[in-house]
């Protein structure tokens, strides 16, 4: 399996539906429209990381060693993080009163690196890879900040040419990483620059009190939904969006097909080539420029094995029903999985509605999942109907056999595996 295309959290339950994940080789660029948005994004995902086990990497222009780790608290705990300091030497002007936090530096249980020559972008980026080179997995960091790098590099020449010079040699080196700028403290030619480069953009504003998030850029995922505002509040590292409230009673075509296309696991040109049409004309019809023709709708229900109602109606038939065949189960894709490693079928209609969603899901002989077969957003229940699975969560590795069950509420196992010579089967409910 290709690791450039494996799934990862981005820490924040929510945000992954929206964003689709995070995909190693990502350079996250974050506009922060008030200075303070990006912290709590950025905590969740080192949280996660670290409960990955994966080694992260924070670099610091803006604060002292000592503040940073007050900010990051219990997760500066972890024997995996390393803060880059690129702040006594750089806008601490190596005084004393920093340069003292290195005399009682065993005391701290994560790794501090001083960078003795922050002004020299070379120097900075020679440190990182120097950490790098250590590492025995896919690493994790963020930059914190663009804002604050410019400030003691002085301009924004050197930023573009560190940022676009950086980003692809990160990419190629499987790293997933943050980069978090001030939104209004850098010209259209720079933000241009960075876009270009960036694998996901993502811009986060302050209005009238409510705080919101745009994605604007998403690469190698199928996002209708681009500079579209979500409405989100924090407190702590909790992060809740807020629903977004339809206009109106009346459900769109293109809004059901897209619905019950995703619940599928279909992309977008999987749909068009399944129907025979172009990827174009099924982006047109799910965002209700056009509307499909009759015998691509008829096409369409029997690929997504609903009636033809289905995308008419907010609430379908099949909602009514209580009984569903297991003939009737339609087989899933689980993106960025190896189809002959696992399988999955939905168990009721895609149309079913309710907020429990229970699927048949089949781990073959031997094989090893190198993350979550689904994009968790919610909690999850697990039955075990035959085999045995090895799951990983954490730092912990757990065995759950025929008849045990398995109740994930936030966590999201970073491994699956089946040491047995059977397949293992799972009744899994996913709870909206």
């Amino acid at each position: 399996m290709n690791t450039e295309r494996i799934r990862v959290s981005t820490g924040v339950g929510e945000l992954d539906p929206i964003l689709g994940g995070l995909l190693i080789g990502d350079n996250v660029i974050w506009y922060d429209d008030a200075g303070s948005l990006a912290g709590t994004f950025t905590l969740n995902f080192l949280q996660s990381s670290i409960a990955q086990e994966k080694p992260f990497i924070y670099v610091s222009f803006d604060r002292s060693p000592r503040n940073l780790l007050e900010k990051l608290g219990p997760l500066a705990e972890s024997p995996r993080l390393t803060i880059l300091d690129c702040f006594t030497h750089g806008k601490g002007k190596g005084a004393e009163i920093f340069l003292g936090f290195y005399e009682n530096l065993d005391n701290s249980p994560c790794k501090v690196v001083r960078v003795t020559e922050p002004h020299d972008p070379d120097k900075v980026m020679d440190c990182f890879l120097e950490i790098h080179e250590s590492t025995q997995s896919d690493l994790r960091f963020v930059f914190e900040s663009l804002t604050g790098m410019q400030d003691l590099w002085q301009g924004e020449d050197r930023i573009t040419s560190f940022y676009t010079h950086t980003c692809p040699r990160l990419f190629e080196l499987n790293t997933v990483g943050y980069w978090i700028a001030e939104k209004n403290a850098h010209s259209r030619r720079l933000k241009a620059a960075i876009n270009q480069i960036a694998q996901v953009a993502v811009e986060l504003s302050l209005r009238r009190g409510k705080t919101s998030l745009s994605i604007l850029k998403a690469e190698n995922r199928e996002i209708d939904t681009l500079n579209t505002p979500y409405y989100y509040w924090a407190q702590g590292l909790n992060i809740s969006f807020v629903p977004k409230k339809q206009a109106t009673g009346r459900v769109e075509i293109g809004t059901r097909i897209r619905t019950l296309r995703t619940r599928r696991g279909l992309s977008q040109t999987e749909l068009a080539r399944l129907v025979g049409v172009t990827p174009s004309n099924i982006s047109q019809i799910e965002s209700n420029q056009i509307y499909p023709s009759l015998p691509a709708l008829i096409k369409m229900s029997e690929i997504l094995s609903v009636e033809m109602s289905a995308f008419f109606e907010e609430s379908g038939s099949a909602q009514q029903r209580i009984i569903f065949p297991a003939a009737d189960a339609a087989k899933i894709n689980l993106p960025d999985m190896p189809e002959d490693s696992v399988s999955a079928k939905l168990m009721t209609s895609l149309d079913a509605g309710g907020r429990a969603e229970p699927f048949v899901v089949e781990i073959h002989p031997g094989a090893t999942l190198p993350s979550h077969f689904f994009v968790h957003k919610g909690e999850e229940i697990g039955y075990v109907l035959s085999g045995r699975l090895q799951l990983k969560l954490g730092a912990a590795t757990s065995t759950a056999r025929a008849g045990d069950l398995i109740y994930l509420k936030s966590e999201m196992p970073s491994q699956w595996e089946n040491p047995g010579a059977a397949p293992a089967r799972l009744l899994w409910i996913k709870i909206k």
